[in-house]
C-alpha cells in the first residue's frame, strides 16, 4: 500500500473526475491521500472532499506565495478547521525566495504564526522550502517540540541532514525522476524510516509523464525510483512510507 501525503484534490482537474482519479490511485496500491490546504479556502475544500472518502485526510494552512493576502483572524479560523477529526496537520506554511511573491518578512512572520499553532495542538506541519533552507532551518530550529514533514524535497543534504536532526520527516517528489535532478545522492543517504512519497499532484508529473496533468497514482513511480536509487524491493518502500505517514500523522 502507499500514501500520497501531498495532493491537491481542490484543483479542478482533479476534483472534477474525483472518482476515476482515486480509481486509478487504487489500481496503483495508492490507498491513503492527504489533500493539502494553500490558503484559507482551500484548506475547507480539503476538509469538504473528506466528507464523503474515508482514505482522504485533510490539513489547513497558508502557503507563503498567499502570505501577503492573509486576513485579520485567519489563525482562529486554523484553529476553527483542526477542530474536525480529518484535519491531521498544519500546512501547507514555509517559506519560498525564488517567487517571493510575498516578501520574505511577510512570509517568517506567516510561518512562525502558524508553526506556534501546531505547537499549540501538538500537531505536524508540513512546510514548503523553495530557495529558502537557511531561514527554514533558522525557524524550525525555534520550536524544538514541533516536528512535520519537509515537503517535495528539492535541496541539499546538509539541509536534509539538518532536519533529519530535528525529527523530520523528508518527503519526494516527482522532481527525483527527472534526468537533471541531483536527488538520488540525497535519497541514498536519508534511512527509510524517515521518507515519505507524494505527488504534489496537480503539479510535478514524473516520467514519463513530466508537463502533464499529475494526479496521485502516480506517487507510485516515485516509491519506484526510490527503491531503484537505494537498491530495496519496492515492497520496502512501500511498506516503509506507508507506515511513516501513518505514524507522523497519526493515520489509521
Amino acid at each position: 500500500m502507499l500514501t500520497d501525503t501531498h495532493c491537491h484534490l481542490f484543483y479542478k482537474e482533479l476534483k472534477n473526475d474525483l472518482e476515476n482519479v482515486l480509481s486509478r490511485a487504487n489500481d496503483m496500491s495508492v490507498t491513503r491521500f492527504i489533500c493539502v490546504g494553500t490558503n484559507i479556502e482551500d484548506s475547507k475544500e480539503c476538509l469538504s472532499i473528506t466528507e464523503n472518502n474515508e482514505n482522504i485526510f485533510s490539513s489547513a494552512g497558508v502557503h507563503p506565495h498567499d502570505s501577503k493576502d492573509i486576513e485579520e483572524g485567519y489563525i482562529d479560523e486554523i484553529y476553527e478547521l483542526m477542530g474536525y477529526e480529518n484535519m491531521i496537520a498544519i500546512g501547507e506554511i514555509g517559506l519560498d525566495y525564488y517567487r517571493n511573491i510575498s516578501s520574505p518578512e511577510i512570509q517568517k512572520k506567516v510561518f512562525r504564526e502558524q508553526i506556534e499553532v501546531a505547537r499549540d495542538l501538538n500537531r505536524p506541519i508540513i512546510f514548503h522550502n523553495r530557495d529558502a533552507d537557511s531561514d527554514i532551518i533558522k525557524v524550525l530550529s525555534e520550536y524544538p517540540d514541533v516536528i512535520g514533514v519537509a515537503h517535495c524535497f528539492s535541496s541539499t543534504i546538509e539541509t536534509a541532514t539538518a532536519l533529519l536532526e530535528m525529527g523530520y520527516y523528508i518527503s519526494f517528489s516527482g522532481n527525483i525522476t527527472f534526468k537533471n535532478s541531483h536527488l538520488s545522492e540525497v535519497v541514498e543517504k536519508i534511512p527509510l524510516n524517515k521518507v515519505l512519497v507524494e505527488t504534489d499532484s496537480p503539479y510535478l508529473s514524473p516520467e514519463p509523464y513530466r508537463g502533464k496533468t499529475n494526479e496521485p497514482s502516480r506517487v507510485r513511480i516515485v516509491a519506484e525510483k526510490l527503491a531503484e536509487i537505494k537498491k530495496v524491493p519496492f515492497e520496502e518502500v512501500a511498506k516503509h512510507t506507508h507506515e511513516n505517514a501513518a505514524e507522523i500523522f497519526q493515520l489509521p
